[in-house]
């Protein structure tokens, strides 16, 4: 999406045109164009509709989980008593990849930061910009703290005291305290956590740390009386509250003189991980923190939980649980790269104190290559600081929770930080690809100047300088598009083909294994599940799953059955497990007669490891060559079972998985039509544009490295998507590009689509190509579904 009055302008051209060929009769195009180009949008007109979509397209709010504020009980309650509507997006910058704490006025000046007083300055911009977005701002530290102790026992050596602060307004706020002394005159480090971690802490008291555990948890939260003390003063949410409480435990702790003031640390799992962050961010005292599988709102940015990331998205998780950021951060939902802070501006903060940043591989909300892209960026400002080794990550086995290890593993980074141990953490990173140090391996000098410039309306352009007019003259040309093709994947190194030494005649009913990490959809009424595998021919030692309609007694429906691939998009923890799509559109599929066929691309779920040393293994290939292998050998595997009709199988994704299906069936006939959902923006025409480009491919995820090559040349890229759709022709296509797609130009798609027309034109398919452009941003909504069973029934 270029900008909001582009996709506005679009959703009138969608909404309207029918109605004015109705009045008008086919008085053309080009008039209609020209009378929605004069009506005047104003920003606020502008903000006002884009506003009325954003309301549409947010889930319930989930107000049994808190309100947004102690004065509003919903989002729409604040909005009407605010006033306020979403931010201009047109004129924010955009900046698509993480913004850098090292520069200041990042999109416009772009200035570097490169001495003490720039940095100071720009720490209090990002202190005062999260606040305002994320946060939500807080009062002062109070001047009138009192304590009291509750009581106070022996527990063995132990002595355990639990303690009352009050502060603010009349002392009417209240923060209870347990703390967990260990034996001896001190000072002792302190273990800071949250109500309901206290056995993490009763593990750190056996490490020489005091226990410090303090209601600011869901457990026991002396902190939600705070929304209402300073209403209308400080708009500080559920989660910051906590993070300012934890901050008041501090100010008492540092007046006990066997507290070690300067070795305070404090961590929390899941949303007390979101506040740790938040408690360290604000507040210098603290000396080191873990945020511990926070996940979205700790260590996973906002611009890499987008939907096409499948977890916990902004519209999400701010419905799901109003109360936990500030009502402003809604607006962001699909503009995620308008956001002027991220989640690595409060590790910044932080710097040069120790952080350790630690989560699941596999857990469902989280993504360790966005958890590592925060890490690189928060790397810069700790290197910049001279404390590069006070930074770490950890990235574990497993789902969600956490055991003694994990926490035994956290007092070590502790340790380390404070001086105690030099155990220093390994910070074993999984994403760690390097555009740059993968140019130097390659060996291969580019010269992109010998490519020559092109854009995306020469598709019936001849190799000779002729126009093509035939099919076969076109065929011709597919084969170079082809060869282009190949070349951007690397050369693939030389294999063999898997001929399936088991059973290639399975009919179904095999034996599923459901043994990971990971929970796939199991069997259920109508729809049974076999484990696809290397004997089945499906490629070099690969797995998945097909779905298919059955019987009452569980066998396989009669006939010969269509199937659909379905590619996953960048869901990095699950792979095609993801929270949005996969059951649901699995079940919908099988219900109407389809069978479902599912898998992990490398890189993602079962196979993260797989991916991790993927270029020191194949330094000329590309992790894309290898999911359209990968592509192709789920198509050999569906063909050699008997309950698939080879001739109608279809490829079906949704952001990554609509590229490597579009790939894949440029290069594979077998497939018979393909589905993209949010797919692609042409590459030649996206430079400089405000979306991620080329180094999307090349740099951020290191799917197509040779691309990078490319940057800021992207008009010689040799191939681009309107000959990648042109070379699947005659077969059938659907494109579903939402019109607030920030990823996308929308425009450029219908150039791009009415190219490739042209193509199909020659073998007589009019339009062969089905175009839908849902008023929406980038997801695959169950608007989006529908369209999808309606084009794939239409196959049949």
């Amino acid at each position: 999406m270029k900008d909001l009055f582009s996709a506005f302008r679009i959703s009138l051209l969608l909404a309207l045109y029918p109605l004015f060929l109705s009045c008008n009769g086919n008085s053309g195009s080009e008039v209609f164009v020209a009378r929605i180009d004069s009506i005047e949008v104003t920003d606020e007109l502008k903000q006002k509709a884009y506003l009325k979509k954003l309301l549409e397209w947010l889930p319930r709010e989930r107000t049994e989980n808190g309100r947004v504020s102690y004065l509003d009980e919903t989002f729409r309650c604040w909005l009407e008593r605010t006033g306020e509507l979403p931010p201009d997006f047109d004129i924010m910058p955009s900046i698509p990849f993480l913004p850098d704490p090292l520069v200041m006025d990042e999109g416009r000046r772009n200035i570097p930061v490169k001495n003490t007083d720039q940095w100071n300055e720009q720490r209090k911009w990002m202190q005062m910009n999260l606040e305002y977005y994320i946060t939500g701002t807080s009062p002062p530290p109070p001047s009138n703290l009192s304590s009291k102790i509750i009581y106070e026992k022996q527990d063995g050596e132990v002595t355990v005291q639990m303690v009352e602060l009050s502060f603010g307004p009349g002392n009417r706020a209240k923060l209870n305290v347990e703390l967990m002394i260990p034996p001896g005159a001190g000072p002792f480090p302190v273990f800071l956590t949250q109500w309901n971690h206290r056995e993490w802490a009763q593990i750190a008291v056996r490490r020489g740390y005091i226990g410090c555990v303090y209601a600011g948890a869901d457990a026991k939260d002396d902190t939600e009386y705070y929304s209402e003390i300073w209403a209308g003063e400080y708009d500080f949410t559920r989660l910051m509250r906590r993070a300012w409480g934890a901050s008041r435990v501090v100010d008492y702790l540092i007046t006990r003189a066997f507290v070690d003031a300067d070795k305070i640390g404090i961590t929390g799992h899941s949303r007390n991980g979101k506040l740790s962050l938040m408690a360290a961010a604000f507040d210098d005292r603290i000396a080191a923190c873990i945020p511990s599988s926070g996940n979205t709102g700790a260590e996973i940015p906002w611009r890499y939980t987008s939907i096409n990331f499948d977890i916990e998205d902004i519209a999400l998780l701010t419905s799901a649980r109003p109360s936990w950021f500030h009502p402003r951060l809604r607006f962001f939902a699909g503009q995620e790269h308008k956001l002027p802070v991220d989640q690595n501006h409060l590790m910044a903060l932080i710097a040069p104190r120790g952080l350790m940043l630690s989560a699941a591989l596999n857990e469902g909300a989280a993504n360790t290559w966005a958890a590592e892209q925060a890490y690189f960026s928060a790397q810069r400002v700790y290197d910049f600081l001279d404390a590069g080794n006070k930074l770490s990550i950890r990235s574990r086995h497993g789902l969600h929770s956490v055991s003694a290890r994990d926490i035994e593993d956290y007092i070590d980074f502790f340790d380390f930080v404070f001086g105690r141990s030099d155990n220093k953490p390994e910070n074993r990173l999984y994403y760690s690809f390097c555009f740059d140090r993968w140019s130097k391996n390659e060996k291969k000098s580019i010269n992109v100047n010998e490519y020559p410039v092109g854009g995306i309306d020469d598709i019936l352009s001849g190799n000779g300088g002729g126009i093509i007019e035939t099919a076969g003259e076109w065929e011709m040309k597919r084969e170079d598009i082809r060869d282009k093709l190949l070349w951007l994947m690397g050369d693939k190194p030389p294999g063999v083909t898997n001929p399936g030494p088991g059973s290639l005649a399975r009919g179904g009913r095999g034996e599923v294994s459901f043994g990971s990490f990971l929970t796939r959809p199991g069997p259920a009424s109508g729809m049974g599940v076999m484990a696809v595998s290397p004997y089945d021919g499906f490629g070099d030692k690969l797995f998945g799953y097909l779905y298919y309609p059955v019987d009452s007694g569980g066998n396989p429906l009669t006939g010969k059955m269509p199937v659909v691939i379905y590619l996953h998009e960048f869901d990095y923890s699950k792979g095609f497990n993801s929270y949005h799509n996969a059951e649901t559109l699995i079940r919908s599929l099988v219900d109407r007669g389809y069978a479902v066929f599912a898998y992990d691309m490398i890189g993602f779920g079962n196979r993260i490891e797989e991916g991790t040393r993927f270029y020191q293994r194949y330094p000329r290939w590309s992790k894309m060559g290898k999911m359209i292998t990968d592509a192709s050998a789920a198509v050999e595997a569906m063909s050699n079972l008997n309950i698939i009709d080879s001739t109608n199988i279809y490829v079906s994704g949704y952001s990554l998985g609509a590229k490597v299906g579009l790939f894949a069936a440029a290069l594979d006939d077998r497939i018979a039509g393909v589905v993209s959902v949010a797919g692609f923006t042409p590459l030649r025409l996206n430079a400089g544009r405000g979306t991620e480009g080329v180094k999307a491919y090349s740099h951020l995820h290191g799917l197509l490295p040779r691309l990078g090559y490319f940057a800021g040349f992207e008009q010689r890229i040799p191939v681009d998507y309107h000959e990648v759709l042109a070379a699947i022709a005659p077969r059938p296509v659907l494109v579903i590009a939402p019109v607030y797609d920030k990823d996308a130009h929308t425009e450029d798609i219908m150039a791009s689509v009415k190219a490739a027309r042209e193509v199909y034109g020659l073998y007589g398919v009019d339009p062969g190509i089905e175009l839908s452009m849902p008023d929406d941003y980038n997801r695959f909504s169950p608007g989006m579904r529908e369209v999808m069973y309606r084009w794939l029934e239409n196959q049949r």
